[in-house]
């Protein structure tokens, strides 16, 4: 069998109303690209995009473009990090608009990113922005959302079930 390789897909690149408040206007993952300092003799920073160049998530063609050069390298699917907070989803228009539009036509899942949204990307628990909660009510909610990204057809299946992948899965307090 062929191994089947999937890149974790990270949103982050393009805007969002609530990154225009907690961040500034227009801001983007690019932004602290941008930014980036080398932190030792030797360290390379800022890495600086290549072949796709500073693109936005928003564009059908960088998306289909991101698609194409994962299947030159064989990768063969994508996980998308999915932001949910109690009903509220962040970072979604770009595998919305996947499922929308039908491409590209590349197989993919979720990555349920299911922490605290914080103003320090460290794990922990300060400065909280948006803040992670959980309920049976939730719960029911969050996965009739799900079951219409589980009936896609390009959705990842394994023995005929949908993959979802849980990133904290230790954080749910009754799995």
């Amino acid at each position: 069998m062929t191994p089947k390789i999937i890149a974790f897909y990270l949103p982050q690149f393009h805007p969002i109303p609530e990154n225009d408040v907690w961040w500034g206007k227009g801001f983007t993952d690019w932004s602290n690209v941008v930014k980036a300092k080398p932190l030792f003799r030797g360290h390379y920073r800022p890495h600086l995009p290549a072949d796709l160049g500073f693109y936005d998530l928003r564009l059908a063609e960088t998306r289909q473009a991101q698609a194409d050069l994962a299947r030159q390298y064989g990768v063969t699917r994508f996980s998308y990090y999915h932001y949910w907070f109690a009903g509220k989803r962040l970072l979604n228009r770009p595998f919305d608009e996947v499922l929308a539009s039908g491409n590209p036509d590349f197989p993919s899942c979720l990555c349920w990113a299911n922490e605290n949204w914080t103003r320090i990307w460290d794990g922990g628990d300060r400065q909280v922005l948006m803040e992670q909660t959980y309920s049976e009510k939730d719960d029911l909610e969050h996965i009739r959302w799900l079951s219409h990204a589980f009936a896609d057809l390009r959705y990842i299946r394994v023995e005929n079930r949908p993959l979802f992948i849980v990133y904290r899965a230790h954080k749910l307090p009754d799995i």
